[in-house]
């Protein structure tokens, strides 16, 4: 055995990660890579002491579309990007709260075991990474609304947030348990164009990309195939291994997820915009 997967509940992804990296196994986490930054920081440092690769299952990433799309922005299609939203939301029609996890995924309701949130968890983080990953920007700053973080709910089941990015580019990200019926799109706004990725911003196969700009215009539309990306996400990782490579998303694209999802905690609690702090060097 060359490498492990960890999805274990999120509070034991850390010590998991540790200890198979100790044991000299490569390491491809489910997100949240840990629930603190310091845990983050320390699985980075012990997997590259021990010379194994460190990857996050951010499998979006690995989609064609975003992959189109993030290389468009990089080649200045769209000029100077001035706004990117996201929304990612499921449910079922008629539910008006979330239902309560039973069994093997009862940890989802323990605040000390998800990790202080729940929808930013279960879905936003994929859309943050994925703006992270087409603006080539990061998240400075956050201003969250949520419906939990608060003395009556703990866990939130709807989440808002208004970002800036250390590029420039300001962003809008909504995620929730409670949409049944959620527009489910990210787009990045330029100064010489757009990019649309429809009912693309789940973590699986699907939609569609739309680019109007002055000098590409395009519409590509893909096949629905809920388990692809995780099949391309795995031989990505392996490639990476081979070729020792980075990982698509690597350890220091986990830290950066870890930062926005407590910043986005500490803002919905206090009500307050959060500032991130730089990363040290690692």
């Amino acid at each position: 055995m060359d490498a492990v997967f960890i999805a274990t509940p999120n509070n034991r992804h850390a010590p998991h990660a540790r200890m198979a990296a100790e044991a000299g196994k490569h390491v491809l986490t489910e997100k949240p890579m840990a629930l603190t930054v310091d845990d983050g920081i320390d699985m980075v440092r012990t997997c590259k002491s021990n010379g194994v690769k460190l990857g996050v299952g951010f499998q979006l990433r690995c989609h064609p579309g975003h992959i189109e799309a993030s290389r468009l922005v990089q080649q200045g299609v769209l000029g100077s990007i001035v706004l990117a939203q996201a929304q990612l939301g499921n449910g079922e029609r008629g539910q008006l709260s979330r239902t309560i996890r039973t069994g093997l995924s009862e940890w989802w309701e323990h605040p000390e075991m998800i990790g202080g949130a729940s929808t930013m968890i279960g879905a936003g983080v994929h859309a943050i990474d994925d703006m992270h990953f087409l603006l080539g920007q990061n998240v400075v700053e956050i201003a969250a609304i949520t419906d939990g973080q608060n003395s009556e709910n703990a866990l939130e089941s709807v989440a808002t947030m208004s970002l800036r990015f250390d590029g420039g580019a300001i962003g809008m990200m909504a995620c929730s348990g409670r949409l049944p019926d959620s527009k489910n799109d990210v787009v990045i706004y330029g100064s010489d164009g757009r990019i649309v990725l429809k009912d693309a911003s789940r973590p699986s196969m699907g939609g569609e990309l739309e680019v109007i700009s002055e000098t590409v215009n395009n519409n590509v539309a893909y096949e629905p195939d809920p388990l692809l990306l995780f099949k391309w996400q795995t031989e990505a990782f392996n490639r990476a291994i081979l070729n020792d490579e980075e990982p698509a998303a690597s350890g220091i694209d986990g830290l950066k997820i870890i930062q926005v999802t407590l910043a986005m905690i500490e803002s919905a609690s206090t009500g307050r915009t959060v500032k991130i702090d730089p990363l040290p060097a690692l």
